[in-house]
């Protein structure tokens, strides 16, 4: 039988501070609670309507309409940062957390296994992302660190930092490498200007309309083009 205590507990979980506090985020549905349980993430609770019944379930779901199935699982340890060659994924101030859960599960599906994200970026965690994600959280490395200094590093290993631009160069133009830093900017106000300084290839991705056309993509459409074409490439 669970108590209020621990109803109350989980359902805290819904904000970042007692995410922070705690240690922990909530997965829900039968896919995610597996992926949970397959990945290497520790699982501390799951919780099946079956058995807790339907009105604790919608207590502690973090969703409009619970699912079956909830799990408490614990956020990893921070990892040291090795730079190794590789291709990367940079994100400025990425706010949505639609957008940066499908962005993890993009960055999953062309194996870029470490994400950038300067610290003002929508946490991983958030129960939003987390869904979003389609269990791509389990597997891609999302470090949150001075985006700047980030590019430095790239810069000074010899490795290429790109940005998308509005002014950009047509990236299906361009010569592209298989390793180095794409960086994909905040939903309203693109890449920032301290970041922009760092980058070594600016890159647009063109409108195949004729005449008037949306004035641009979703980041996470953007990403998706972007990615695509460095592996179509490598």
């Amino acid at each position: 039988m669970l108590t209020n205590a621990e109803i109350k507990r989980v359902r805290s979980l819904r904000e970042k501070k007692f995410r922070d506090e705690f240690g922990q985020f909530v997965v829900e549905g039968e896919k995610m609670v597996e992926e949970a349980l397959t990945s290497g993430f520790r699982v501390n609770a799951v919780y099946r309507m079956d058995e807790v019944g339907a009105e604790a379930m919608e207590r502690m779901s973090q969703l409009s309409s619970p699912s079956p199935v909830l799990a408490v699982v614990e956020k990893p340890a921070p990892r040291g940062l090795v730079l190794e060659r590789g291709l990367y994924l940079g994100l400025d101030s990425v706010r949505d957390p639609g957008n940066m859960g499908t962005i993890l599960r993009l960055a999953d599906w062309f194996g870029v296994s470490t994400v950038f994200a300067s610290p003002d970026s929508v946490e991983i965690f958030n129960p939003k992302v987390v869904q979003a994600s389609m269990g791509s959280v389990f597997r891609v490395h999302a470090v949150y660190s001075d985006l700047p200094d980030i590019c430095r590093r790239f810069r000074a290993a010899d490795m290429p930092v790109y940005g998308t631009f509005l002014d950009g160069d047509d990236i299906y133009s361009l010569g592209l490498s298989s390793e180095g830093l794409v960086i994909m900017g905040n939903e309203a106000n693109g890449i920032s200007a301290e970041v922009a300084k760092f980058v070594s290839s600016r890159l647009f991705i063109p409108s195949f309309a004729k005449g008037r056309t949306a004035e641009s993509l979703n980041v996470a459409a953007a990403t998706a083009i972007t990615l695509s074409e460095f592996r179509r490439r490598g």
